[in-house]
C-alpha cells in the first residue's frame, strides 16, 4: 500500500537531507536539490521594458512572473514583479539576465544575493570586541537593563546603581548572553532625555559591568556622543533604535572601533505606509548603506524590524507573520517584543501579565530565522529559547 505525505523544504540543505533519505547518490542530490526549493521573490519598481524581458526569461525556464496589466500595452513606466520558481530556475534566469540591458544585469546580482541570503544561516560568530557569540548554533539572549525612571515595563526598578548591577548579574546567571543598557525610555510618549542626563545614567553602570560580568554589554542609544563615551568605557555593542537616522555622526563613531556590532532598528514617526514591508525593508537597507559608507564592517551589522516603533498593533502582527522576509537582507536579525503593547492589545493584558504572549513571539521569531531576542524575563524566555532551538535548529 502506498503512503503519501507532503515535505516542507525551506532551503538547499533541507532539500539535500530529504533527497539523501531516498537513497539518491551524491551527484544526483547536488543536481536535484535546487529543483526542490521554491522561491517567491518580489522586485519593486522594475522599468517596463526590463519587466517584459524578465517575465519572458522566467517563463522560458518554467517559472512564472506576475506584472502589472499595464505592461502589456506599455501604459505604465514601472511595475512590481512577483517572480515564482525553483532555485534552479532562478539560477538559470540570473545567468541570462547578466547579459541583458535596462538594468537587468544589476537586478541579476541582487537576485543572486537574495537567494544566497535565504540559504540557511550564513552568519559567522558575532565578534563583540573579543566576546564571540555563536550565531546560527543557538538563539542569543539579550537581557534588558533599563536605567530609567519611566520605561513602559520596569521604569524606576533599576534606577539605583547597585540595584542595576545586581539585576544584570542575575540575568547573566540565568543565561543572558548580552546585557543591553538603556538610559532613555523609548516608549512613544516618553520625554527625550538630555545628553548629560543619559550619560550620567549609563556610564556608571557600564563601567561596573564591563569589569564585573563576562558577557558583552550593549548600550541602547541613538546619540553619537553617548555611543562614543560608552565605547571609550568598554561597551561592546551599540544598539541604535533609529537606525542612524537620528544622529548622522553615529555611524562614524562606531566605525572607529574594531569589532563593535551595530544594531540598526527600523523606526519612523507615524504609522502611514503605502506598502509596509517594502518600506520597512528599504529603510533598513538605507541604514545599512549609511553604516557601510562610514566604514562599519558588514560582519558587524545586525538589523531589527522595530516591533512597536512606527507601527500599530495590526502592523506589528503583520511584521511578525512575515519576519522570515528580513533574512533577504543577509544580516543577523534581532527581535525585541518583550512585554510590548502588541501583546497587551492582542490579549487585553497589562504589562505585568505578558510573559506568555512574549513567549509566543519569541518562538515564532526563532522559527522564522531570528538570531537574537531582546527580553526582560531571562529565566522564562531562556527556557522558551532552548525548547524552540531544540525543535528548529536541527
Amino acid at each position: 500500500m502506498f503512503t503519501v505525505r507532503a515535505i516542507r523544504v525551506g532551503d538547499i540543505e533541507e532539500a539535500k537531507k530529504e533527497l539523501s533519505l531516498t537513497g539518491a547518490d551524491a551527484s544526483g542530490v547536488n543536481i536535484m536539490s535546487p529543483k526542490a526549493v521554491h522561491r517567491v521573490i518580489k522586485a519593486v519598481g522594475v522599468p517596463v521594458k526590463a519587466a517584459v524581458i524578465l517575465k519572458q526569461e522566467m517563463l522560458s525556464k518554467g517559472g512564472e512572473a506576475a506584472v502589472s496589466r499595464g505592461v502589456g500595452n506599455f501604459s505604465v513606466e514601472t511595475t512590481d514583479v512577483l517572480l515564482m520558481g525553483t532555485v534552479e530556475q532562478f539560477n538559470r534566469v540570473i545567468k541570462k539576465l547578466k547579459a541583458q540591458p535596462f538594468g537587468l544585469s544589476k537586478l541579476a546580482d541582487i537576485l543572486c544575493r537574495t537567494l544566497n541570503n535565504l540559504e540557511g544561516n550564513n552568519h559567522q560568530a558575532l565578534n563583540c570586541r573579543g566576546h564571540l557569540l555563536p550565531l546560527g548554533e543557538r538563539t542569543i539572549i539579550m537581557g534588558i537593563l533599563n536605567i530609567t525612571p519611566d520605561s513602559f515595563s520596569d521604569g524606576g526598578r533599576f534606577f539605583d546603581l547597585d540595584t542595576a548591577i545586581k539585576h544584570a548579574r542575575e540575568m547573566v546567571e540565568l543565561g543572558a548572553d548580552i546585557i543591553d543598557i538603556g538610559g532613555e525610555s523609548t516608549r512613544p510618549t516618553a520625554d527625550p532625555v538630555p545628553l548629560d542626563a543619559e550619560l550620567s545614567r549609563v556610564l556608571p553602570v557600564l563601567k561596573r559591568l564591563v569589569e564585573e560580568i563576562n558577557v558583552p554589554v550593549s548600550v541602547d542609544t541613538y546619540k553619537a556622543e553617548v555611543a562614543r563615551q560608552a565605547l571609550e568605557e568598554g561597551a561592546h555593542i551599540i544598539n541604535d533604535i533609529w537606525g542612524l537616522q537620528a544622529d548622522p555622526d553615529m555611524a562614524d563613531v562606531v566605525a572607529r572601533y574594531e569589532d563593535v556590532p551595530l544594531v540598526l532598528m527600523h523606526n519612523q514617526n507615524g504609522t502611514e505606509y503605502n506598502s509596509m514591508m517594502d518600506e520597512v525593508l528599504d529603510a533598513l537597507r538605507s541604514s545599512v548603506d549609511m553604516a557601510l559608507r562610514a566604514g562599519v564592517k558588514r560582519e558587524n551589522i545586525v538589523i531589527d524590524p522595530g516591533i512597536g516603533f512606527g507601527k500599530d498593533t495590526d502592523q506589528n502582527l503583520e511584521v511578525m507573520h512575515r519576519m522570515w522576509e528580513f533574512k533577504t537582507l543577509g544580516y543577523p536579525v534581532l527581535l525585541g517584543t518583550s512585554r510590548k503593547s502588541m501583546i497587551g492589545n492582542t490579549l487585553n493584558l497589562p504589562v505585568t501579565e505578558r510573559i506568555e504572549g512574549t513567549a509566543a513571539t519569541v518562538t515564532l521569531g526563532i522559527m522564522q530565522g531570528v538570531d537574537i531576542v531582546r527580553v526582560h524575563d531571562i529565566k522564562e524566555m531562556g527556557r522558551v529559547v532552548r525548547m524552540t532551538d531544540a525543535m528548529v535548529r536541527r
